[in-house]
């Protein structure tokens, strides 16, 4: 089987982790597979979101440990994997596209990691989540990166040191995930999320996501003196301008997605 699946509908697309009997373990060849079709999402101007989701029974259990144990490993190896799985990370927020986690079962370790990662997430009501490399001797290191920086530093490092699995409606409180719902209303939340960001231009959610990320980890005075610019070149695009004077004429906007 491939080991991700990418669809099309409409201005959505679906990224499937599709490792189902590995429980969507984050091989090397998954990701690189993610990479791949990653960067064919972001060349579509006719996509406006993507919405990414595992097959099966979970979401991600994370990294493949079998790629990870043996004696012949040499630090390459490994670096390697973690490059792999950085690029993603970052990748997604490179992404003009909005990401949304839709997720069930559970997602632990980078499987954790990815829905921190995403801009968005929906998860059903029993999904469980964790960093628990701390049990068996590998600390989540690099999930934490991403984890950090969307529930903050005591949630998360109480995470990373017990290992626990935390719930969706804990998640939800976290600020790790933004909705729970019933597992039979899942895909459909999912997607009403999407379809509710997809009526907008696709420039201008582009450009505010880029903004974003560009000033969210720098100071408040830098941040501002960014978004001062950004909201200038905004104000220019074409889009910008449409529904400008849509809203002064009373009138649906027509993006021209520039």
């Amino acid at each position: 089987m491939e080991p991700v699946l990418l669809e099309y509908d409409g201005p959505l697309a679906w990224l499937t982790l599709n490792r189902p009997e590995k429980r969507n373990a984050l091989s090397l060849d998954l990701m690189t597979a993610v990479l791949e079709r990653l960067d064919q999402v972001a060349d579509n101007r006719a996509i406006k979101v993507v919405i990414i989701r595992g097959s099966g029974k979970v979401f991600s259990a994370g990294h493949d440990l079998k790629e990870m144990v043996g004696e012949e490993l040499e630090f390459e190896d490994f670096r390697k994997i973690f490059t792999t799985c950085n690029r993603i990370m970052l990748r997604l927020h490179e992404l003009p596209q909005p990401v949304i986690a839709q997720v069930h079962g559970i997602a632990t370790a980078a499987g954790c990691q990815l829905v921190a990662a995403c801009d968005l997430a929906v998860a059903e009501s029993t999904t469980q989540f964790a960093t628990p490399g701390v049990k068996i001797g590998l600390f989540c290191i690099t999930p934490m990166v991403p984890l950090v920086r969307a529930i903050g530093r005591k949630r998360a490092m109480e995470m990373l040191v017990t290992g626990r699995f935390v719930s969706a409606q804990e998640a939800e409180r976290f600020g790790l995930v933004n909705r729970v719902v019933p597992i039979d209303q899942l895909a459909e939340e999912a997607t009403r999320l999407a379809m509710e960001i997809a009526q907008y231009s696709g420039f201008t959610v582009a450009a505010g996501k880029n903004a974003f990320y560009s000033q969210v980890d720098v100071s408040e005075r830098s941040a501002y003196d960014f978004a001062k610019e950004a909201m200038v070149m905004n104000c220019k695009a074409a889009d910008a301008q449409e529904g400008m004077r849509a809203f002064l004429e009373k009138r649906d906007p027509v993006w021209s997605n520039r």
